[in-house]
């Protein structure tokens, strides 16, 4: 496994933790590549026991071309549906609430019946470049970050507000709502025109009751993408530009577990059966991992 760009520089890390065991690699479990282009979420829908994956297709993050889609998977890699919802424009991050599979789109916030696959509203953000990933909170109101804007919005009663902006948030891409804490994946600062970045992002916390964010990790780790729960305590975290999914504990202990080529997304895991569905970007696949044999 090579050395993490950043490991040396974090104070914080370890390469072993109570948690991790790296006597085993993540295995393989499954890999699809016929008709995906340019994936970029990977939801799981816990009632029906689906994946949910976006594809931005071919005219990349920014393009309002209408050639994105979603496809519904299972958890052993069949396809369901190859193209559940088609028309988007480059869809990213993915979560559902009450029915409603809700969408990042470009500059607009996208809902979508999971019954029936029809759109029940669309909500245009205006000054909105290039919103992300999506969460709900346990009352049911839908957040969306903006990577470009370093913005974060709400979704309630049928109307979008800016909640948060700064570049404390550390260019938001990947969110996780766990209770009243609001997980941010920032991407990192002063991102030029390749995207990448001066300074890295790290993993932070936001208290949605006095909108206070605070770092998981002390020091920068990466560009980060997609923040997933690891059942344990801990998370699993993507960095888009290295590849590399990563493990970082409640206290910003950073493990790299996956080395990968550069695109790895925004990311499911399914705790029950330690299984991470990772969408591989620039590759135009999407791969799952078993990692009962690392995650204990």
């Amino acid at each position: 496994m090579k050395t993490y760009r950043n490991l040396l520089a974090v104070s914080s890390l370890l390469l072993t933790s109570s948690l991790f065991s790296m006597a085993q690699a993540p295995k393989i479990a499954w890999e699809l590549s016929k008709g995906i282009k340019a994936p970029e979420s990977a939801y799981y829908h816990e009632k029906s026991g689906n994946i949910y994956l976006s594809q931005v297709g071919e005219g990349g993050g920014l393009g309002k071309d209408g050639d994105g889609l979603i496809s519904v998977l299972k958890p052993d890699g069949t396809v369901v549906n190859p193209r559940w919802f088609a028309g988007l424009n480059a869809p990213k991050g993915l979560r559902s609430t009450g029915g409603v599979l809700w969408v990042a789109d470009i500059d607009r916030l996208v809902g979508i019946t999971i019954e029936t696959a029809n759109t029940l509203a669309i909500h245009e953000i205006a000054g909105a470049k290039f919103l992300n990933d999506v969460a709900v909170t346990p009352r049911g109101t839908v957040l969306v970050s903006d990577m470009l804007a370093s913005s974060i919005y709400a979704l309630q009663a049928n109307k979008v507000s800016q909640i948060a902006s700064g570049v404390e948030l550390d260019s938001p891409n990947g969110l996780l709502v766990n209770g009243n804490t609001l997980y941010i994946a920032g991407w990192g600062r002063d991102i030029q025109d390749s995207f990448d970045t001066l300074t890295l992002g790290r993993l932070l916390a936001m208290d949605l009751r006095t909108r206070k964010v605070k770092p998981i990790t002390a020091a920068t780790v990466g560009n980060l993408d997609g923040v997933e729960l690891d059942g344990k305590g801990g998370f699993l975290v993507t960095d888009w530009i290295e590849g590399a999914v990563l493990h970082i504990s409640a206290k910003g202990a950073v493990t790299s577990v996956l080395d990968l080529p550069k695109g790895s997304a925004d990311i499911a895991y399914i705790a029950k059966k330690k299984l991470l569905i990772v969408p591989q970007m620039l590759e135009n696949k999407v791969t799952a991992f078993d990692l009962s044999g690392v995650l204990k």
